[in-house]
């Protein structure tokens, strides 16, 4: 069953309408085929003028739509050969960020990515996407492993943030944070990420920091989330809307910044509406990047992450 925002209401009703009269009209030889199209283009115009000017905020609650599609979606549906590779030798396996082989087209790359879960149980066992120490010492692992063998490295990031709790600060969040910044800072291979959903303060960024960062359509990035600026600005989490507009937290705006690279379309109503779709499209992006890439010497690379860096951090 499709779930609806509260800025898609009347698209949700026109569809409950639809559904009503394709049931009322079942089993009998009454002719509703003209009416129910009348409606779908009526309810697909709507769809397509509401989501062409979705405010910040809008496009805030849209990645973090429940039924967005996660790393794992993207695993099936982009990328072929996945094995994953667990554990940071240290502590354990984290599972809000997963990793490994895969193959992308003829190409083999490593994969790294957040994984947020779609229903209670996977959500809890993933920690809701956010990261905890060796999560990200994980991704150092894997990102040292690309170098070795001469892989490129694809980041899928999909977070609220690193995760903040006690246990994670006792076992060194912020230095692994800060490690595995570095470690993509220092990769001798290309480096493609994508911003796939939320895109939340350093527990992205230490995923994020590429020579090539590109964002889905209705994606958002930023230091804190709409709510966290409006707690402290306001002191009050109900003016997030206001935060999220002064923030510049979507791809549009954020491309206009130049703190991302591409934006990569979504189907219309969001890439929760089709993932199989969005996954492929997304596929093609990243391949045409990392062609472009592949011709570039570990120098340029490095160079040209560099400059991203010291561009956002000035």
């Amino acid at each position: 069953m499709q779930s609806f925002l509260e800025f898609e209401r009347p698209v949700a009703e026109l569809e409950q309408r639809i559904a009503e009269l394709r049931q009322s009209a079942a089993g009998d030889s009454v002719d509703i085929d003209s009416e129910v199209a009348r409606l779908e283009a009526k309810s697909d115009e709507l769809l397509q003028r509401t989501y062409a000017t979705l405010t910040p905020w809008q496009k805030t609650q849209v990645a973090r739509h429940p039924a967005r599609p996660h790393f794992r979606n993207y695993v099936e549906h982009a990328f072929d050969e996945f094995l994953p590779l667990g554990g940071d030798r240290a502590y354990g396996d984290d599972q809000a960020i997963l990793g490994g082989l895969a193959r992308l087209g003829d190409r083999r790359v490593v994969l790294i990515g957040h994984e947020k879960g779609h229903d209670t149980a996977s959500r809890i066992k993933h920690n809701f996407g956010m990261g905890k120490p060796e999560g990200y010492r994980k991704a150092i692992r894997l990102m040292e492993l690309a170098g070795r063998f001469g892989l490129p490295v694809v980041t899928l990031v999909d977070t609220s943030g690193a995760f903040p709790g006690i246990e994670a600060e006792e076992r060194g969040q912020a230095e692994a944070i800060a490690r595995a910044t570095e470690a993509c800072l220092a990769l001798p291979v290309p480096m493609v990420a994508v911003i796939v959903g939320e895109g939340g303060s350093g527990g992205a960024v230490a995923l994020a920091s590429a020579e090539r960062v590109l964002m889905m359509e209705h994606a958002v990035y930023s230091v804190i989330s709409p709510e966290g600026c409006a707690s402290i600005l306001w002191r009050t989490a109900d003016k997030a809307a206001d935060a999220a507009e002064a923030m510049q937290v979507s791809a549009q705006q954020l491309a206009q910044l130049g703190v991302i690279d591409r934006i990569v379309p979504e189907p219309l109503g969001g890439a929760h509406r089709d993932p199989g779709k969005t996954a492929e499209t997304l596929a093609l992006a990243i391949g045409e990047e990392l062609d472009g890439l592949a011709k570039l010497a570990s120098k340029d690379l490095l160079r040209m992450r560099e400059e991203r860096f010291l561009t956002l951090a000035g």
